[in-house]
């Protein structure tokens, strides 16, 4: 599976964008999707994740402002984040997973997509 991330940019704050990851290959529907971000000298954190029940998980710092959704027929996961704060800078990347739940770990993903870099503002 190659995943291509895109939509990262340079927003004021309280701006929204929507990221989307393409997945290419077979049995999209199977995987567990998840964003995953990481800032300049600080760890890969997950931000959200999707099954595909869908069970879904957002980090304590996202939760009410980011939604993420998949589109299994079009292969496409977004994330929609919405009143974006200077804090949600970093550089965003798109993971699978062959499971079916979701994993906090970025070491328990199996696929990631390159990263698409995310500027808030303030």
């Amino acid at each position: 599976v190659q995943l291509q991330a895109s939509g990262g940019g340079l927003v004021q704050a309280g701006a929204s964008l929507r990221l989307s990851c393409v997945a290419s290959g077979r049995n999209f529907s199977n995987y567990a999707m998840a964003w995953f971000r990481q800032a300049p000298g600080k760890e890969r954190e997950l931000v959200a994740g999707i099954t595909l029940s869908p069970s879904i998980y957002y980090s304590d710092s996202v939760k009410g402002r980011f939604t993420i959704s998949r589109d299994n027929a079009e292969n496409t996961v977004y994330l929609q984040m919405d009143s974006l704060k200077p804090e949600d800078t970093a550089n965003y990347y798109c993971a699978a997973r062959t499971a079916f739940l979701i994993a906090t770990m970025p070491r328990k993903y199996d696929f990631w997509g390159q990263g698409t870099q995310v500027t808030v503002s303030s």
